[in-house]
């Protein structure tokens, strides 16, 4: 299936077919994670585990860099 980007406001967009999005049970408020390999975008619907464990990771990366000063402002 071939398609174009549209013009949506100053950015682009891809419209997703109705039949595809009820095969990849999506809807219109489904997050989505995008990431490239520098010459094809992908696009994964994120799920519940997805959100959770980047929420963790975040955390774990945020405790690693300002944990000491958050201790202390907990003080």
């Amino acid at each position: 299936m071939i398609k174009k980007l549209i013009r949506h406001g100053n950015s682009a967009a891809l419209v997703i077919d109705k039949p595809i999005m009820e095969m990849l049970n999506i809807t219109n408020d489904t997050t989505f994670e995008m990431h490239t390999d520098g010459k094809n975008l992908i696009l994964s619907p994120q799920n519940e585990r997805n959100q959770e464990q980047n929420i963790l990771d975040s955390l774990e990366k945020i405790n690693k860099k300002y944990g000491s000063v958050l201790k202390r402002l907990g003080e």
